[in-house]
């Protein structure tokens, strides 16, 4: 397995499958955890650092996390292969600007990544499509046992698992949906699910994770508090409670707009897959806006001749990265809106 090889799918949060797949792009878990007898990194001196890297590396490419793991070390890796990572979630902002050894261990199948050396020694993340909270739940639990056979992990008896970032004491468990809220934008209803979430103890966050911004009307809701709770007490919460609030209000948004604002919907959606399908040059921004709105017409049955998966991977393969990768070559901002006008083009059957 390769950087390259990525390039030719999309990655697991944006497969298009699953339960509630129409509002829940993707579930993510991660735990942070910290060697034991070991300072934090922001304590760590470089010798400190490459010695932890080193240790974590060996231990989690033998123990067997998934059949077949690749691993990359971010900080030989060049800027585009760190953005192309970034892109896929598999790797996190913080990672790519330190400037201290860290690396990445993928699965084969981008489900579980294991980051060394960010904000924590480690950061375990599994991915899984739509809402499989449970299930991402259940394969964490799994590779963090492998792991805590084979390393101590700082623990307290009165705090739980001792981490860099407070927020994070505890279980060090932090749950995430990827959410596509068109709706709720379009009807100017945002702002209040977002009330009711922020009330609810929730962050939310862009496309990108903290400090970006929602592109393409996604969204992550993530938990904020560790402390206190157990890990099965914060995914419950989430699958049973969360996420359920967010698909009545965007649901709700998508019906209501259909029965008052038919026409206008429909030339939204319409006049997006036609620009996409005629265009001979565009940017990500317009891109992503495009594409979901283009995403919402094919979820109501407006637009019946393009396949969500087809939407589901240009979300992704029309980033900047992803563009180069496929094209072998390095390409300024003009080049790559011509380029990412051709190939939706092609992939829409367009002019």
């Amino acid at each position: 397995m390769t950087l390259a090889n990525l390039t030719r799918h999309a990655g697991e949060w944006l497969r298009g499958a699953g339960p509630m797949h129409d509002v829940v792009i993707s579930s993510r878990v991660r735990l942070a955890r910290n060697l034991a007898g070991m300072p934090f990194l922001s304590r760590c001196n470089d010798t400190q650092k490459q010695e932890i890297l080193d240790r974590l590396k060996g231990e989690i490419l033998q123990a067997g996390v998934a059949p077949k793991v690749f691993y990359v070390d971010v900080d030989a890796a060049s800027d585009l292969d760190q953005a192309l990572l970034v892109e896929r979630h598999l790797i996190s902002h913080p990672l790519v600007q330190a400037d201290h050894p860290r690396g990445v261990a993928i699965s084969e199948n981008e489900t579980a990544a294991i980051m060394v050396n960010e904000e924590d020694h480690l950061r375990l993340q599994v991915l899984r499509s739509a809402l499989q909270l449970n299930e991402a739940f259940e394969e964490i639990n799994r590779i963090d046992d492998l792991l805590e056979q084979r390393v101590d992990f700082a623990f307290s008896s009165r705090f739980g698992y001792l981490t860099a970032c407070p927020t994070n004491v505890g279980t060090g468990l932090r749950v995430s949906v990827m959410l596509h809220l068109p709706a709720l934008k379009l009807s100017g209803e945002i702002d209040r699910a977002f009330r009711a979430a922020r009330d609810m103890r929730l962050a939310i966050r862009g496309l990108y994770g903290e400090g970006t911004e929602a592109m393409g009307d996604f969204f992550q809701v993530s938990n904020q508090v560790t402390l206190g709770r157990s890990e099965q007490q914060i995914v419950d919460d989430f699958v049973n409670d969360i996420v359920p609030h967010f698909l009545q209000y965007e649901r709700r948004a998508r019906e209501e707009l259909l029965k008052n604002n038919r026409t206008e919907i429909d030339d939204k959606v319409f006049r997006a897959a036609a620009v996409l399908r005629a265009a001979r040059r565009i940017s990500s921004e317009e891109t992503l806006y495009l594409l979901s709105l283009a995403r919402l017409g094919v979820n109501l049955e407006r637009i019946r001749d393009i396949e969500l998966k087809t939407l589901n991977e240009l979300f992704l393969l029309t980033l900047p990265a992803h563009l180069q990768k496929i094209h072998g070559r390095s390409l300024d901002a003009p080049r790559r809106a011509e380029v990412r006008a051709e190939f939706i083009r092609r992939r829409l059957g367009g002019e």
